[in-house]
């Protein structure tokens, strides 16, 4: 048994959960060198809510206080209506849980200030994973060419078309298409101002949004899309042509919104991976679990992952065990969140007008209380504790 100073590990994919993952670490005690393969270090999307599972593994990992200086509460998690503007579920203090939004560049920013100068490579793309008994050689292309480096510890945080994945495990399947297509855009500072944050829900599409730092308002809008690839010249307008005539405030955000920021992405998840660890390898966020939007907890696990990893590096350890303990720990809960984000749009997506009207009036009836016993099954976790004490301060 060896303790871990003086271990170093590689982290594959400067992202959330990439950082996230630098920072577990540092804290347990490591030494840590995150690879990314953009030549500058930032964060691409629009926005995004945590629920409290993620701010717990957020505090966990000493940046808890971090995530709540940069968000604003939203109460989009029970607050739900139709495209005329009647409510299904309404938010009901004292029942119901705020979320916390913010910007994904935000969150980007305070995760990197927590790591020193140096610990990210940009402009590092990882190409080729080796491993012994004894550590890790991980290839990876610059613009001066290929160069390599070694470690006890590769952890792959590449997403979800993830080289350190393929390189592992070789016949996994590809990333799956869901049929979904996602806009997300977030309105210009001040021109829509205050939102509380809501979703709305029609007949195979769905627009929610949430109130971001600056006052700036985070929206998106999934729609069923039979074929992925399929792009717009003008994405607002198209979004518009489809919601345009939905309740306020949909038509004010999208007018606040500069069309040159919108994204438009086809929704991709994972098949569940055997393994999430290979000897010294280990795979968290999107690169072992990529899941749809639906749940919202994408990011949030990956926060989860990383808070456990760096629990199981931390202390006297034997690292390939360590790494299995991670797997047996996340792998079940973390496969089990992925699958209820794939089946959630099959009603909340549905394009048939019997489902639709349903699902519409049973949830009008049943209230929020049925989502919050529902939220509470995905937001029930309890974090580990991260050894060697505040290693980010």
């Amino acid at each position: 048994m060896t303790t871990p100073q003086g271990r170093s590990a590689i982290v594959a994919g400067g992202g959330i959960g990439g950082l996230a993952a630098a920072i577990g670490l540092r804290r347990a005690g490591w030494t840590v060198t995150v690879l990314e393969r953009q030549a500058v270090s930032r964060e691409a999307g629009a926005g995004w809510s945590f629920a409290p599972n993620a701010l717990r593994a957020a505090d966990a990992l000493g940046v808890g206080d971090d995530l709540r200086a940069i968000s604003v509460p939203t109460r989009a998690g029970a607050t739900l209506r139709t495209p005329h503007g009647r409510y299904l579920m309404r938010f009901r203090e004292g029942r119901d849980t705020t979320l916390l939004a913010n910007h994904r560049a935000d969150l980007h920013r305070a995760l990197l200030a927590r790591l020193p100068g140096g610990w990210v490579r940009t402009g590092a793309e990882v190409t080729g994973v080796e491993q012994s008994a004894a550590g890790v050689t991980v290839a990876y292309r610059t613009p001066g060419g290929t160069r390599q480096a070694t470690a006890d510890v590769l952890v792959g945080a590449d997403g979800i078309h993830s080289v350190v994945r393929r390189s592992v495990w070789p016949h996994s399947p590809a990333p799956v298409f869901q049929r979904i297509l996602c806009w997300r855009g977030v309105t210009e500072p001040g021109s829509v101002w205050p939102v509380e944050g809501f979703q709305t829900w029609g007949r195979g599409a769905r627009f929610g949004a949430h109130p971001v730092a600056g006052r700036r308002v985070f929206w998106f809008l999934t729609v069923r899309r039979p074929e992925p690839g399929l792009r717009y010249d003008d994405d607002v307008a198209e979004v518009r042509r489809r919601v345009g005539g939905w309740h306020q405030p949909i038509p004010a955000l999208l007018a606040g919104t500069r069309p040159e920021s919108v994204l438009c992405h086809d929704i991709f998840d994972l098949e569940p991976l055997p393994a999430y660890v290979e000897g010294r390898v280990a795979v968290l966020g999107d690169a072992a679990h990529a899941m749809t939007p639906f749940l919202a907890q994408g990011a949030c696990q990956a926060l989860e992952d990383a808070a456990v990893l760096a629990a199981e590096l931390a202390g006297d350890i034997d690292v390939p065990t360590a790494l299995a303990r991670f797997d047996r720990s996340r792998r079940p809960r973390s496969q089990r969140v992925r699958q209820l984000a794939r089946q959630d749009p099959a009603v909340s997506l549905s394009t048939s007008p019997v489902v639709y009207g349903l699902a519409a009036g049973l949830t009008r009836l049943a209230g929020g209380g049925v989502a919050a016993r529902k939220a509470a099954r995905l937001w029930t976790w309890t974090p580990p504790v991260i050894g060697q004490g505040d290693r980010c301060q």
